[in-house]
């Protein structure tokens, strides 16, 4: 029996925790369905509550006309070895109730609370523990009586509403059903019966009282239903004898009143001979027996479920994140592991393992070039520009063979036009990177509970990427700049001597030939002849500069890769390692700030894993012997 009753008070216990989280029985609460309990279930005035006060032994529910109970009660006994009796509700943690007076008082107030003085109903239950050497180890739920009509100052929907809601709690199939009916009624006519046969038509769940068996007519008897033979069940019937509302009016304790129910059924002559299987104390007695048996029956189910939940609860903790401790070494190690983890994430989208690091290569596959062809070439050197550039270059007196500075001049001043794409590349690069960091913080699950560390980190991320992208503008100016500082001379020479030969060709094969093309006789036009040198200086800039273009659309995008992406791979966070090292505790701290809610989740979540831990624990110790 301390093996079973061990087992109750388990079972209690992970209610109880329910009830703490949320999950207190109402619909889909799994944990829950699989936990046994009582329901304790009938009409209106059936005498509910004084069955359960002969349970306890205590008086200490409320009482009144219509409906009493608008909130599921469940109701805790707890067998001690001694002491005195006392309550807990779980909505006033940590405070004893000695007095039972006291208790009834509180379960109003908490009614009302949530329901108000109306007459309305809720579904959210209180939680009452009662401690005491005069009770057996059982999970009783004292639900609203079942009523037919709605009175006064109720909606016309309560009949359903009620309905509903003990419906939610005996559709379980883990809940055993105390079905009561009092005597003086037709049994055919109960409520609780009723309702008892449509979830339970096998009868396995449910256990029927009869009630108020000492104000049947004279001459009558319960003996049919008692004995089975009006409506059996599989578990036997049995009466109870309430206290007469003389008793209670007088104040007649439920120690005296049970023993005046044992003295009625011994000395009736009707029901004699069920003595033994009759009252309160067997009643409670019986439950209990039962519970235990249910119990048993359940425990691999019931171990299955807090399996699933523990590690359901350890894969939410390992997504929000354990908790910290509070050292600055651990505290230092969590700020860096936070950071390592941001860092792989950015890592990835660089190198492809996530979208956004394509986007770079398109700053080199299409921006750039794009740039490049819309460069103002064609009007830099068009043949009046040429000839402005080469008359300014050679000065007072004119060029003798070819305008050496003229020709530096024009490419000089088309080399410095690549300046605009190139810086526009890094500053494309640089967009890019900022976004991938944003992008990173995001997407990293471990910073999500950090905001302020989210926040130091984005800006430490964007300083190293500033100083990156001014270093990358100051390496693709210098390679713009070095195009300018020492001219390719392979590339004139060659063009120097491709006229020549052609011209040398042409006179030997054409020496005796008439020149079609040639200007007629006479003197020649110096415009023309000076639109044709100037446009051949053009387009002999114009044919280095392609070259030097290409030369760059190459080399740019190689330095902003260098620079700016292989930097952010290398060292995005370095400056940041280094001013986190130096950071006091209380620094340290604030940066491991987190959201109030996310820290309440966690503490609920390591109470809840503590308490399954401890009755999975505790179950497979006793459960087993």
């Amino acid at each position: 029996m301390a093996t079973m009753t061990s087992l109750i008070g388990l079972i209690n216990k992970i209610q109880r925790a329910c009830t703490v989280l949320g999950d207190h029985g109402g619909e889909g609460m799994s944990l829950w369905e699989a936990l046994p309990s009582v329901a304790v279930v009938g009409g209106q005035s059936s005498g509910k509550s004084s069955v359960l006060e002969s349970v306890v032994g205590r008086d200490f529910l409320p009482r009144g006309s219509g409906i009493v109970t608008r909130r599921p009660l469940v109701l805790q006994l707890h067998q001690t070895e001694g002491g005195t009796d006392y309550a807990e509700f779980l909505h006033a943690p940590r405070k004893k109730f000695t007095d039972f007076a006291a208790v009834r008082k509180e379960i109003s107030d908490e009614t009302d609370r949530i329901t108000g003085k109306s007459k309305q109903i809720s579904n959210i239950p209180i939680q009452l523990s009662i401690y005491s050497p005069n009770v057996v180890n059982l999970t009783l739920i004292d639900l609203p009586g079942l009523t037919k009509v709605a009175v006064e100052g109720q909606p016309e929907s309560i009949v359903e509403d009620i309905e509903n809601m003990v419906r939610s709690y005996v559709e379980k199939p883990s809940c055993i059903i105390l079905a009561i009916s009092p005597a003086n009624q037709d049994i055919a006519t109960s409520d609780a019966i009723k309702l008892a046969r449509e979830v339970d038509p096998t009868g396995e769940r449910t256990f029927g009282v009869l009630t108020k068996l000492d104000l049947m007519d004279k001459g009558t008897n319960a003996l049919e239903v008692l004995e089975g033979r009006s409506y059996r069940l599989q578990h036997p019937w049995v009466g109870i004898v309430n206290r007469s509302q003389a008793d209670i009016n007088k104040n007649v304790d439920m120690i005296a009143a049970r023993r005046k129910e044992r003295e009625y059924f011994e000395t009736s002559p009707e029901y004699g001979h069920l003595a033994s299987k009759m009252g309160s104390e067997y009643l409670a007695k019986l439950l209990s027996q039962h519970l235990e048996r249910v119990i048993r029956q359940r425990i691999p189910s019931i171990i299955a479920l807090i399996n699933k939940n523990i590690d359901e609860i350890n894969a939410e903790l390992d997504r929000i994140g354990r908790p910290i401790g509070v050292d600055s070494g651990a505290q230092l190690y969590t700020i860096l592991e936070m950071c390592r983890a941001f860092e792989r994430v950015f890592k990835e989208h660089l190198d492809g393992g996530r979208a956004g690091g394509d986007r770079i290569y398109g700053v080199f596959d299409h921006q750039l070039p794009a740039a490049l062809k819309k460069l103002p070439f064609d009007r830099h050197l068009s043949t009046r520009n040429v000839q402005k550039v080469v008359s300014e270059a050679d000065g007072y007196q004119p060029h003798l063979i070819a305008p050496e500075q003229g020709y530096r001049r024009l490419i000089d001043g088309s080399i410095s036009y690549f300046k605009g794409p190139a810086e526009a590349s890094v500053d494309a690069v640089h967009f890019v990177l900022k976004e991938l960091v944003r992008k990173s913080i995001a997407e990293t699950e471990e910073l999500k509970r950090f905001p302020t560390l989210q926040s130091d980190i984005a800006a430490a991320a964007t300083e190293a990427l500033e100083k990156f992208r001014d270093e990358s503008r100051k390496t693709v100016l210098r390679l713009v700049d070095m195009e300018s500082s020492y001219l390719t001379v392979e590339f004139f020479r060659k063009l120097s001597e491709q006229p020549e030969r052609s011209a040398s060709d042409k006179n030997a094969s054409d020496k005796n030939a008439p020149d079609r093309n040639a200007p007629p006789p006479g003197p020649q036009n110096p415009e023309r002849f000076s639109d044709y040198h100037f446009r051949r200086i053009g387009s002999n800039v114009s044919g280095y500069i392609g070259m030097v273009c290409d030369t760059l659309k190459n080399s740019i995008p190689k330095a902003v890769v260098y620079c700016q992406v292989l930097a952010a791979k290398r060292s995005l966070l370095n400056q940041f390692y280094a001013h986190v090292g130096r950071q006091e505790k209380e620094r340290l701290g604030k940066m491991l700030d987190e959201d109030p809610q996310l820290m309440d989740r966690r503490a609920t979540l390591a109470k809840r894993l503590e308490l399954y831990k401890s009755a999975r624990d505790e179950i497979d110790a006793v459960a087993w012997k």
